[in-house]
């Protein structure tokens, strides 16, 4: 086989690598649940590609991406339940039945009104899943109603704490004003502080989830993205902490070597130089 820019030919390829006998044993080892966790890593590298701004990764990592689409499509495919075709008519169709105000009749409307028409989509499409699963004699999907339903549990802890909190404030149940729960993560340092003084295990980890669930409130209030918030200032850290280990590589040394005086003063020192720089 020969590369091509075909979809076609990816999804010879997946098939080629997954039958029995002549196919990649690797491959063929694997199922969904082994499978999903690189297609959470691959979605992870498109956006770190992002990040650093560079098309050329952001080309390769989509294609990575796209790999995982066409092998949970080429299992689906063997057990019978549906093919790569499927999936692209699944998601055209739900665009175009999303968008009535771009590809049908329903133009000229406000945000507002869009998304007044996009819950009301929703709703239809949930109806016409459940018939679809009686007509297939499935059994119905457990279905919560609630303010909170349907905040997938595999998201990273910070953006679901963030999405949670997001659904309570539709009900009212929400602070008013920042700086309120500005005055919530105090509360929550005194109660490490607590849990610290009586060494309790359980209760420090309790208290810091509790912590870091209204530090993600903060940044909903303040329309930060937390997860972005964090990465930025992990960066940070990183390359400050690169700037202590240039300049104790001009020593001759190593951090290892240094004493935490030391590279706590290398620390202000790069802080320092960084600020001026900015």
């Amino acid at each position: 086989m020969k590369p091509s820019r075909d979809i076609t030919r990816l999804i010879e390829i997946m098939a080629a690598l997954r039958t029995p006998g002549t196919g990649c044993p690797w491959d063929l080892d694997q199922d969904f649940a082994s499978i999903a966790p690189y297609t959470v890593e691959e979605a992870y590298e498109v956006a770190d590609a992002i990040a650093r701004g560079d098309k050329l990764d952001l080309k390769d990592e989509l294609g990575d991406l796209l790999l995982q689409v066409v092998f949970h499509a080429r299992m689906a495919e063997e057990e019978g339940s549906f093919a790569f075709p499927d999936v692209v008519e699944a998601i055209t169709s739900k665009l175009l039945r999303r968008h009535p105000h771009v590809f049908g009749d329903a133009r000229d409307l406000s945000p507002a009104e869009v998304k007044v028409l996009w819950h009301r989509i929703k709703a239809e499409e949930k109806a016409a899943k459940a018939a679809q699963r009686a007509a297939a004699g499935l059994p119905p999907q457990a279905e919560d109603t609630g303010v909170l339903a349907g905040v997938p549990h595999t998201l990273p802890a910070l953006t679901r704490a963030w999405k949670l909190q997001a659904r309570a404030s539709t009900v009212g149940f929400d602070w008013n004003d920042a700086r309120l729960v500005l005055d919530k993560i105090r509360e929550e340092t005194a109660e490490i502080d607590e849990a610290l003084a009586k060494g309790d295990k359980d209760a420090i980890r309790e208290e810091i989830g509790d912590l870091l669930f209204v530090v993600a409130n903060l940044a909903r209030h303040v329309d930060a993205d937390p997860e972005a918030c964090l990465a930025a200032a992990s960066a940070k850290f990183e390359r400050r902490f690169k700037g202590i280990e240039d300049r104790l590589d001009a020593e001759g040394r190593k951090a290892q070597d240094a004493t935490l005086d030391e590279l706590e003063a290398l620390w202000q020192s790069v802080k320092r130089q960084e600020k001026a720089g900015a």
